[in-house]
């Protein structure tokens, strides 16, 4: 027979999202909406280790749901890598009367569950929350739709800039092994061309790509990179590399760097958020384990953890046609 449910705790762990905050808050109300006592863990994984918990109640998250970061904090925790420091967090749980953990980020705070919950048997749900969206098992992540309309609003504000002077910008975003991120932006924001760690287009192609815009006519150009592209070369060996092979572009390097991780959450992602939230509490209820929540065909489903940890994301190859018609 399973033991029932009495305490919830959860942690936001690994880089903040925009979203994480409408995850905690609906989390916490549905919980009590169930009548279970929703524990807040505070800063990730060391939080779980050092006994930082906070019982909440529906009034604790009021007014969150519009603010970017987490107000329970975030950390990578080194310790909670190691047999004696999950050893730790789990007496603290057992000290603290907590019956079942929810885990909210990426795949290396799923990663750390799924070991967690193989070695002492306590019932964990993940809930993705990264804007790098490369998590399987769902087709979006909390936080992803938020950065995607801050990186395409700078990219505006940038082509205003190149147009004015016939510029060629290098914009760098957030995406270090996938390039969801710089391929939807770049298609949105007109980009001439995208790097990305998926698709090594090779230097040849992009020098190839820039004298077929200047022979056309385009005074000036957007390339998006990702952070992780394969080229070879960081964005500004790239600018140099464009500089030294095409020397009538006059090239400048923007990186948007931790501004995307920022912010007031949009629309699309706080309502994910209190999906994803509601339905980690409801599949913990009905004795699921070992899971992550996400959404598929915009349906709530559980993916095993061990999944969501192994399986790759794919990149949406249809983009990487249009964003080839669309540059010429």
């Amino acid at each position: 027979m399973k033991k029932q449910i009495k305490k919830i705790a959860f942690l936001t762990s690994g880089g903040d999202a925009p979203g994480m905050n409408a995850v905690i808050r609906a989390i916490v109300r549905s919980c009590v909406y169930n009548k279970i006592v929703p524990v807040a863990i505070h800063k990730g994984y060391d939080g779980l280790i050092n006994g930082s918990f906070e019982e909440m109640n529906a009034r604790s998250v009021k007014g969150i749901i519009n603010k970017g970061g987490t107000i329970i904090k975030t950390a990578r925790s080194t310790e909670f890598r190691t047999k004696s420091g999950r050893k730790k967090a789990y007496n603290s749980l057992v000290e603290n009367s907590i019956d079942a953990l929810i885990v909210v980020g990426g795949d290396g705070t799923f990663n750390g569950a799924y070991i967690f919950n193989k070695e002492f048997k306590i019932p964990v749900i993940g809930i993705p929350a990264t804007i790098d969206n490369d998590i399987f098992g769902t087709s979006h992540t909390i936080g992803y739709d938020t950065a995607l309309n801050t990186v395409v609003e700078a990219i505006d504000k940038i082509r205003d800039t190149a147009s004015s002077h016939n510029r060629l910008f290098f914009v760098e975003v957030m995406g270090r092994d996938a390039g969801h991120i710089a391929l939807n932006s770049g298609v949105a924001a007109g980009a001439e061309e995208i790097l990305i760690p998926e698709e090594n287009l090779g230097l040849k192609r992009l020098i190839k790509s820039l004298k077929r815009s200047k022979n056309t006519g385009k005074s000036s150009s957007i390339v998006v990179v990702a952070e992780g592209d394969k080229t070879g070369k960081n964005v500004f060996e790239l600018k140099d590399y464009v500089e030294k092979h095409l020397p009538e572009y006059e090239v400048r390097v923007s990186v948007l760097g931790h501004i995307q991780r920022g912010g007031s959450p949009s629309c699309f992602d706080r309502v994910l958020a209190s999906r994803m939230g509601v339905g980690a509490v409801d599949s913990l209820l009905k004795n699921k384990s070992k899971a992550m929540v996400g959404i598929k065909n915009n349906k709530i489903s559980l993916t095993p953890l061990i999944d969501a940890v192994k399986g790759k994301s794919k990149i949406n190859s249809e983009l990487l046609k249009i964003s080839d018609i669309m540059s010429i």
